[in-house]
């Protein structure tokens, strides 16, 4: 006897319904949100430990004071105004901008700092009271994840520079030493770049400047694309940039307290001032010799190793492969300024690039299994970028010598751990796209077909435009409805 599929959701073992918050995915997000709260407050407490504000004071200030940076409060709200309609967009515009011209004029008459960007958060914040106070089910949850993004983007940024100034206060020596030794094996490449820059002046230079500062502009752009159907679709896609920009964000850092380095403009340049080894970058190569931690400032970041800049501009390449040509012309663009700023300018080493590419391709690929699914090839690579990572690490500090002197053996097998990396991460994200395109596209969100058309339309493939019509309506001949409490419009 065949039984009919039920719609009743899933009942625990006393025969009850599960309660909202004991769902698996409730459960997850609230553990991911309870551990970046906690993290965030420790984080505050060791900044107030060291005598400046963290990243909630920052953050929290600048509702009233004047911002440090207006962009990126207004790329938080572009971010978050990707679950609005293009009406409620231009409404949350022009708050924010009369909140702005307000601030402004009071700032003006009370002579204080200038500066814009209230008016973006205060949006921000608006659409969070909004969701909780007008809205339910999931349309509340939308305008939570909108808001949460935009937040993201500016915690972030006001984290990353509590991380900077910790490494700073903690690490009173630099491993530049070791990595300088290393990066022989590599033909040196900080110096070699830095003296082509030097030779094509100012108009290599000009526009690298603009490349390197304006990494984050073109990550919001990519990241915008990814997200332009999420009023539409009133879901965000599982996996896009902005959530590899933050985790690499996030745990970078982590990696500066691990291995402290200034970056050869600083240690072997003149912008390390009293505290540089020598006046050596980027015409003299720095001498082979035993190398021993430097003592450096308390001022200077320690944010070399790995390239963050690099790992950012090889997600920001991947990211940018699902776009139009022009799009993967300009990811591809970014990519290779990024690399050539990066070395040219002295902020790395290019020991700290190939870290920084590996640091890049296993974090991207545990993000996306973690919103695909992991299997046994997103492990391995997973696995294999974690050993190469701490294997580079390791080398650049036990064996700076023995790699400086065989770079015929070194330096090769560098590109060649590196480049496995590559192959392995671009292989597997083949073929879990391929496995992904050929999955049955999901129909609109909150509605699903009744079990009666789902039934028929397995049995009988001549009424599937008739099962087609029920799963749309969202009624079918019992007169229950499939619909939820979505809607198309937030207003």
């Amino acid at each position: 006897m065949m039984t009919e599929p039920t719609r009743i959701p899933p009942r625990d073992d006393r025969g009850t319904q599960s309660a909202p918050w004991r769902r698996p995915r409730v459960v997850l997000w609230t553990a991911a949100g309870a551990a970046t709260l906690g993290f965030l407050v420790a984080l505050e407490i060791v900044a107030r430990g060291y005598g400046f504000s963290g990243p909630i004071t920052e953050q929290s200030r600048e509702v009233i004071f004047a911002p440090e940076s207006g962009p990126l409060l207004y790329g938080g709200l572009a971010l978050t105004m990707v679950v609005l309609t293009w009406r409620q967009r231009l409404i949350a515009l022009g708050i924010a901008a009369g909140v702005d011209v307000a601030f402004f004029l009071v700032r003006w008459a009370l002579d204080a700092d200038m500066n814009f960007g209230n008016g973006a958060l205060w949006v921000v914040l608006g659409v969070a009271v909004l969701g909780v106070t007008r809205r339910t089910g999931q349309e509340r949850l939308l305008l939570l994840k909108g808001t949460g993004l935009g937040l993201l983007l500016v915690a972030g940024h006001k984290t990353g520079d509590t991380w900077l100034l910790i490494t700073s206060k903690t690490r009173a020596t630099v491993l530049d030493a070791y990595v300088a030794a290393a990066d022989h094996a590599l033909a040196d490449p900080s110096w070699l770049v830095g003296r082509f820059l030097n030779a094509t002046a100012p108009v290599s230079t000009g526009i690298l400047h603009v490349v390197y500062g304006q990494l984050p502009l073109a990550a919001a752009l990519v990241g915008l694309y990814q997200l332009r159907r999420v009023a539409v679709e009133r879901r965000f896609p599982a996996h896009h940039l902005v959530r590899t920009f933050l985790v690499i964000g996030l745990f970078g850092p982590a990696i500066y307290m691990i291995f402290p380095v200034v970056g050869p403009v600083f240690a072997y340049g003149t912008d390390g001032g009293a505290w540089a080894t020598a006046n050596l970058w980027p015409d003299v190569l720095p001498p082979v010799t035993d190398p021993q931690p430097i003592p450096f400032d308390g001022i200077t970041p320690r944010n070399c190793m790995p390239s963050l800049h690099t790992a950012w501009a090889v997600t920001l390449f991947i990211h940018s492969r699902d776009g139009s040509r022009a799009m993967r012309w300009a990811g591809t663009f970014w990519l290779v300024g990024t690399l050539t700023a990066t070395l040219g300018f002295g902020y790395h080493y290019g020991a700290d690039l190939l870290a920084g590419v590996v640091f890049a391709l296993t974090i991207e690929t545990a993000m996306r299994c973690s919103a695909h699914g992991w299997d046994r090839a997103g492990v391995r690579v997973v696995a294999l970028g974690t050993a190469v990572f701490a294997a580079q690490l390791a080398s650049y500090r036990w064996l700076p010598t023995e790699m400086a002197a065989r770079p015929w053996l070194y330096g090769p097998l560098l590109l060649l751990v590196t480049g496995a990396v590559v192959y392995a991460y671009v292989r597997t994200a083949r073929t879990a796209r391929a496995a992904r395109e050929r999955e049955p596209k999901p129909g609109v969100p909150g509605q699903r077909p009744a079990p009666e058309a789902s039934a028929s339309a397995s049995a009988e493939p001549t009424d599937s435009a008739g099962a087609a019509e029920t799963a749309t309506t969202g009624t079918g001949t019992t007169g229950e409805s499939g619909a939820t409490d979505a809607k198309p419009e937030l207003v």
